[in-house]
């Protein structure tokens, strides 16, 4: 009998445990949706925080790719083709990274949907590359947030900030 007691607390402690540590996930999955140009966009991707470090030239270098978010690459889906600052990107889904700059970003679409951080990333598997004006903003994102807007979409994280226009 003192067994069992034993047994039962130590496997009511274990869920009370996991269960405190799986909603203290470090980069929960998160997706934003919305329409734009006539498509329906769908952008996954794993939301890292802050926790008071530097992150732009710091933790995620100025002048490389960057998986634009947290374990595998953030996938950008679009169920029509549409142009993104003007240039073309056909339907389907795509691996989405970000080279970041102090005033200047690229946003990058790249065929390989499913890959893990930058591992494997090839620059031969880009199918769009385009050039974003980066801003700084006066107020904390201390999660890595994404926005589809009517006629855009926007990353926002830490005090930085980048969009770019969306078109049929």
């Amino acid at each position: 009998m003192k067994i069992q007691k034993l047994i039962l607390a130590f496997t009511i402690s274990l869920f009370f445990v996991l269960s405190a540590q799986a909603q203290d996930k470090p980069s929960p999955a998160e997706t934003a949706e919305g329409e734009a140009a006539g498509a329906k966009i769908t952008i996954k991707y794993s939301s890292p925080a802050v926790k008071g470090r530097t992150i732009w030239g710091d933790l995620v270098p100025f002048g490389k790719i960057w998986r634009a978010g947290a374990n595998d690459a953030t996938t950008f889906t679009t169920t029509k083709d549409i142009t993104v600052e003007g240039q073309k990107l056909a339907a389907g889904t795509y691996s989405f990274f970000v080279i970041p700059g102090e005033s200047t970003s690229t946003f990058v679409f790249n065929k390989v949907a499913k890959q893990w951080g930058t591992y494997t990333y090839d620059d031969k598997q880009d199918v769009l590359r385009v050039q974003v004006s980066s801003q700084q903003s006066s107020s904390l994102e201390e999660r890595l947030v994404y926005e589809v807007k009517g006629d855009s979409f926007e990353i926002r994280w830490e005090y930085g900030k980048a969009a770019a226009k969306i078109g049929a």
